[in-house]
């Protein structure tokens, strides 16, 4: 993979900590990634229904419910259609849970934030989490 801007792009809120180690991690592979805040700029329905499917979940496999109003909406009820999912998130883009990472080796949602390892050149050196759990050694090797 080719280390430029438009290889990898992340959803991203700064106010997450899986999504700041996220690009953390992105920026330790040695690459400066599209940082898109999804809440400033959310993706099009037509994108989120795209991404959706390359990661080939269920839109409501990419709904966040702490700090939204996932339980106020109902959409814990099982018989609501993708459609009104995406109708939910459209205007409620904190529904989006994050962050997304889209990489010429895939897209994911990046939960835990190490999941970003998959699809990401290896690390260039040591890598410890804002909780202090480490991630990869001082050569850039993942750690079980």
């Amino acid at each position: 993979m080719s280390a430029n801007d438009t290889d990898v792009i992340i959803y991203h809120n700064p106010d997450c900590g899986t999504s700041r180690n996220t690009l953390a991690m992105i920026r330790n592979s040695g690459i400066e990634p599209h940082v898109i805040e999804y809440l400033k700029t959310p993706p099009s329905r037509t994108l989120l229904q795209r991404l959706v499917e390359r990661m080939g979940v269920s839109v409501r496999d990419i709904l966040r419910e702490k700090g939204t109003p996932y339980g106020e909406l109902g959409l814990h009820l099982p018989g609501l259609t993708e459609e009104q999912l995406l109708d939910a998130i459209e205007a409620h883009p904190i529904l989006i849970n994050r962050p997304i990472v889209i990489t010429l080796k895939g897209v994911k949602l990046c939960r835990p934030s190490e999941t970003v390892l998959d699809l990401l050149p290896s690390q260039t050196g040591a890598f410890t989490k804002e909780d202090g759990e480490r991630i990869a050694d001082s050569a850039g090797n993942r750690l079980a």
